[in-house]
């Protein structure tokens, strides 16, 4: 699974809008959208930001492993 695919699943899983993140990152709605179709990605302040509001390590997030555990 990549960013992309990680991204909008969590995000439904955790009953977020798309405008609700794009808030939470202080970017522009566009922005957050270009996340999830894979067209650009966060930088590495928001990919942190990322990871820490939806609780799962930065691999997990990247799609390089199935472990949302963070250490």
């Amino acid at each position: 699974m990549e960013l992309k695919d990680r991204l909008r699943a969590l995000r439904r899983e955790h009953g977020a809008t798309q405008e609700a993140m794009a808030e939470l990152l202080g970017i522009q709605l566009r922005a957050y959208q270009n996340y999830e179709y894979g067209s650009s990605f966060p930088n590495y302040k928001n990919f942190l930001r990322l990871a820490d509001y939806f609780d799962v390590s930065l691999d997990y997030l990247a799609g390089r492993s199935e472990s949302r555990e963070r250490r």
